[in-house]
C-alpha cells in the first residue's frame, strides 16, 4: 500500500510539473504577443508559425482545410499551434523538475521554431525577432519559480514538514500558478487584439481625407435597392463584407511607408508612394465582389462603392513588353495572384488600386491602404489586398499562390442567382414575396426567371443598376399555395447567355447550378 501511494504521488507530481510547464508556456506566448504589438506586429510567433505551416503543407491538406473548415480554417489551426506548445512547454516543466535548466531545452526549441517562423514573414527586421526572445526568457523564469515553489510542496523533504508548513507551500504554488496562468491568458488575448487593432496604422487612417474622385457621383441609382426585409441590400457595408484571405494575422502597413513596384517585363519599372497615388485623379466605380469559395446560393459576394487609380495607366507608363500576359501582384503578407494582362490594361473596365470603400479609407482588414479591385475576375486572381508589388511577367514563367494547389490560373466570374427571401421555412398562403440577387460582374443582368416546383419559369421583376459590374436585386410575387413547395431561380446574363443547371464545386474556378430552396405554406 505505502508504494502505490508513493507511485500515486509521483504520479500527482509529474502533472503538477507540466501544468507548470504549460502556464508558463501561456505566458511565454502572451508576452511575446503584447512585445510584437509593442516591437513589430509582425514578430507575434504564433502566426508566423502558422504562416509556415501553410508553406510547407501538400496542397491537399490547405483544400481540405479550406473546403472543410471554411471560416473556421485559421482558428483551427492557431488553435492547434498554441496545444501543440502547451504540450511541449508541459514536458518542459517535468524535466525541470528532474534537472535544473533541463525545461529550458524544450522552451528553446519552442522558441527557435517561432524565430523561424518570423524568419519567413516578408520585409522582416530584426526588431521582429525580439517578442519571441522577450516570452523565451520570461516564461523560463516563471517556468523556474512555479517549479521552485512545487518543490518547497511535492519533495519527500517536504513531506516532513508540518502539516501547516505544506498547506502554505500548496497555497503558494497553486497562487503562483494561477495568477501566472491569468496573467498569460489577458496577456496572449489583450496582445492579439492590440495587434490585430493596429491602434497607430488605424489612428493613421482615421485621420486621412479621401481626395474628390474626378468621376461624377456614381453611388446607388433609384430603384437600385428594392428595400424589402431580408433582402440583401443593393451596396454592401463595410462592416458586413465579405472576408476571405491567407493571413493568420491582418497585415499592418502604415501608409507612409507604403510604396507599390511594378517590375517584370516592362520598358520603364515604376515605384510609386501613398502620397503620388492618392495626388493621381481618382475614379470610384461600383464593384461587386466575389470569392471563389462561394457555394451556390452563398453569401461570399458584396458590392461596394470603390475609390482609386486605374491600373491600366500606371500600366501604360511602365509600357509592358510585347509577349507579356499576366500580372503576378504581391501583397504585404507575400500572398500572389495572376490577373491577366489583357484585363487591367481593358479601357473599358476599371481595374483600379483602391484607397476608398464606400466613402472611407479602406478598412485595415479589407487591404488598408491599398488593394486591387478588378471587375469580373474572382478574387483569387485579382483582388490582391496590402498590394505592394506588380510584376508583369506570363502564365508560363510565374504561378500565383493558388495555382499549384489546383485552381484555375485564370477565373472569370461565373452567372449567378440566389433567393435571399423567404427567410422562413414557413409562410402564409396569399401573396408571397421571392427576392434575391444576381450577378454576372462585367456583363451584366438582363433577366431573372423563378420556378416553382416544376412549373414553368415566370420572369421576376428587375430593380435598377449600376452597370454591368455590379449585382442586380429582383423580385417575384408568388401566389403561395397550401403545401410544401422549392422555389428555384435562375438568371440570363446580358449576352443573353442563361446560367447553366450543371452542377459543380466550387474547386477549381467556381461553382455552378442553380440556387432553390423549400418552403412550407400554411
Amino acid at each position: 500500500m505505502h508504494r502505490r501511494d508513493e507511485r500515486d504521488a509521483e504520479r500527482a507530481t509529474r502533472w503538477w510539473t507540466r501544468l507548470a510547464g504549460a502556464v508558463a508556456g501561456l505566458a511565454g506566448i502572451g508576452i511575446a504577443t503584447l512585445a510584437a504589438w509593442l516591437v513589430a506586429p509582425a514578430g507575434s510567433p504564433v502566426p508566423a508559425v502558422g504562416e509556415l505551416i501553410i508553406n510547407l503543407l501538400p496542397a491537399s491538406l490547405v483544400n481540405f482545410g479550406k473546403e472543410v473548415l471554411g471560416f473556421a480554417d485559421k482558428p483551427v489551426l492557431l488553435a492547434i499551434i498554441v496545444a501543440a506548445i502547451l504540450i511541449i512547454c508541459g514536458l518542459a516543466g517535468e524535466l525541470e523538475w528532474r534537472r535544473r535548466f533541463a525545461g529550458a531545452a524544450l522552451f528553446a526549441v519552442v522558441a527557435v521554431l517561432g524565430l523561424i517562423g518570423v524568419g519567413t514573414q516578408p520585409d522582416v527586421t530584426f526588431a521582429a525577432y525580439v517578442p519571441t526572445i522577450i516570452g523565451l526568457l520570461l516564461a523560463y523564469m516563471m517556468l523556474s519559480t512555479l517549479i521552485s515553489q512545487l518543490h518547497k510542496w511535492r519533495t519527500p523533504q517536504a513531506a516532513e514538514k508540518t502539516a501547516e508548513a505544506q498547506s502554505a507551500a500548496r497555497r503558494n504554488f497553486l497562487g503562483w500558478t494561477i495568477v501566472v496562468g491569468a496573467a498569460g491568458t489577458v496577456a496572449a488575448i489583450t496582445g492579439q487584439l492590440l495587434v490585430s487593432a493596429s491602434t497607430a496604422v488605424n489612428t493613421a487612417r482615421e485621420k486621412l481625407k479621401l481626395p474628390t474622385p474626378t468621376t461624377p457621383p456614381s453611388g446607388a441609382p433609384p430603384g437600385a435597392d428594392l428595400h424589402i426585409e431580408g433582402l440583401t441590400p443593393y451596396v454592401t457595408a463595410n462592416d458586413d463584407f465579405y472576408r476571405i484571405d491567407t493571413a493568420l494575422q491582418v497585415p499592418v502597413v502604415d501608409p507612409a511607408t507604403w510604396s507599390l513596384r511594378i517590375t517584370g517585363m516592362v520598358q520603364n519599372p515604376i515605384q510609386i508612394n501613398y502620397a503620388e497615388l492618392t495626388a493621381k485623379p481618382l475614379v470610384e466605380h461600383m464593384t461587386t465582389l466575389t470569392c471563389v469559395s462561394n457555394e451556390v446560393g452563398g453569401d461570399l459576394a458584396g458590392n461596394a462603392l470603390w475609390l482609386g487609380y486605374p491600373i491600366r495607366e500606371l500600366l501604360a507608363e511602365a509600357k509592358p513588353l510585347p509577349g507579356a500576359d499576366m500580372v503576378l501582384s504581391k501583397s504585404h503578407d507575400g500572398w500572389t495572384a495572376s490577373t491577366p494582362l489583357s484585363a487591367l490594361t481593358d479601357p473599358h473596365r476599371e481595374a483600379v488600386l483602391a484607397i476608398g470603400m464606400n466613402g472611407e479609407p479602406l478598412p485595415i482588414e479589407h487591404g488598408f491602404p491599398v488593394r486591387m479591385v478588378v471587375p469580373g475576375l474572382y478574387g483569387f486572381v485579382s483582388a490582391t489586398k496590402w498590394v505592394t508589388s506588380l510584376r508583369v511577367t506570363t502564365y508560363a514563367e510565374e504561378q500565383a499562390y493558388w495555382t499549384p494547389l489546383g485552381w484555375s490560373p485564370k477565373a472569370p466570374i461565373k452567372l449567378a442567382s440566389r433567393i435571399d427571401v423567404p427567410r422562413k421555412a414557413t409562410v402564409n398562403a396569399g401573396v408571397v414575396v421571392v427576392a434575391g440577387v444576381a450577378w454576372a460582374q462585367h456583363t451584366g443582368i438582363s433577366a431573372v426567371e423563378v420556378q416553382v416546383d416544376q412549373g414553368a419559369w415566370q420572369p421576376a421583376q428587375l430593380a435598377e443598376t449600376v452597370g454591368p459590374d455590379t449585382w442586380r436585386q429582383w423580385k417575384y410575387e408568388w401566389p403561395a399555395t397550401s403545401g410544401t413547395h422549392t422555389l428555384t431561380v435562375r438568371a440570363t446574363d446580358a449576352n443573353r447567355q442563361l446560367q447553366t443547371a450543371q452542377v459543380a464545386p466550387s474547386m477549381p474556378d467556381g461553382a455552378t447550378g442553380y440556387h432553390s430552396i423549400r418552403v412550407k405554406v400554411r
